[in-house]
């Protein structure tokens, strides 16, 4: 699933490489100049084409602020350069934020960044990519054993700063399918189960991404074996990841990657459409 849950050596602090403070303190400027141009995080988003949650994570320090962001918003926000003079710093720290992943993650969460295209099959919880604030660490608060609160924080910041790769341009190609039981379990409780079904509904209507629903009374299944990722780096050919209980395993072995990429192939063929799935969670939300 590409959640990156598992057990793992010992890290550095979360606070160790500076980027975590960058971003807060970043996330601060951007929130006093915002409201000293009377702008809500909703007007703010939709001048520099980008959504409110994104604004609201940076000014917060969730969410790392690019680059080609802090020099549109330093502009409208007449910011006079404050927030431009910040632009080599974040560079820094976004390569910093890549290589900060745990030896066993850190080769797919390379390949995931460069990625042209992703397609993933979940049967357990919403992938990674797709999981908001809270329910990522709803996640992360209830894995056994349990983790320390900085380890939790640490892990919450790293994989919403994945979710980065929705921002990219030229936008990838994603495709999801995720089973039923996943989108009823209210993982979190019931707002963060109703947050997150709003997010998933939000997200299968972008132009780039489709989603799919593999519902529970399907009579034939051509994956049984577990949660599965393909992804295609730029200029390269797909690969394949797998994570379960413990065992991360990035597949390249091509006679391997097809066997995984057909399954996947034929999961989508049984798999609800994507107009069918967004009226599955619509319908799963009106019911909440």
């Amino acid at each position: 699933m590409a959640n990156a849950d598992r057990e793992e050596r010992p890290e550095r602090p979360a606070e160790s490489d500076g980027t975590a403070h960058l971003f807060r303190a970043l996330g601060k400027q951007l929130k006093v100049l915002r409201e000293a141009a009377g702008l809500s995080q909703k007007e703010l988003g939709a001048a520099v084409h980008c959504g409110e949650d994104l604004v609201s994570a940076m000014e917060r320090g969730v969410r790392t602020p690019q680059p080609d962001f802090l020099e549109r918003a330093d502009a409208l926000l007449n910011a006079n350069g404050v927030l431009k003079a910040a632009v080599d710093e974040v560079k820094e720290a976004l390569t910093k934020v890549r290589t900060r992943h745990p030896d066993w993650f850190r080769d797919y969460a390379r390949v995931e960044a460069e990625a042209v295209a992703i397609h993933q099959y979940s049967n357990q919880a919403v992938p990674g990519l797709l999981q908001t604030e809270v329910y990522a660490r709803a996640v992360f608060t209830q894995r056994r054993p349990l983790l320390d609160e900085a380890t939790i924080e640490k892990r919450v910041a790293d994989r919403l700063a994945r979710q980065q790769v929705f921002e990219r341009w030229p936008l990838p190609t994603f495709s999801y399918v995720l089973e039923e039981a996943v989108l009823q379990r209210p993982i979190g409780g019931p707002s963060a189960h109703a947050e997150q079904l709003k997010h998933l509904s939000k997200v299968s209507c972008m132009r780039n991404v489709e989603l799919q629903v593999m519902p529970t009374s399907a009579e034939q299944h051509p994956n049984l074996d577990g949660p599965l990722t393909l992804l295609t780096p730029r200029g390269r050919k797909e690969v394949a990841y797998t994570e379960v209980q413990g065992n991360a395993r990035l597949i390249t072995d091509p006679e391997e990657v097809r066997v995984v990429s057909e399954r996947y192939g034929i999961m989508r063929a049984q798999a609800l459409t994507p107009r069918e799935s967004l009226t599955l969670i619509e319908k799963m939300l009106g019911e909440l």
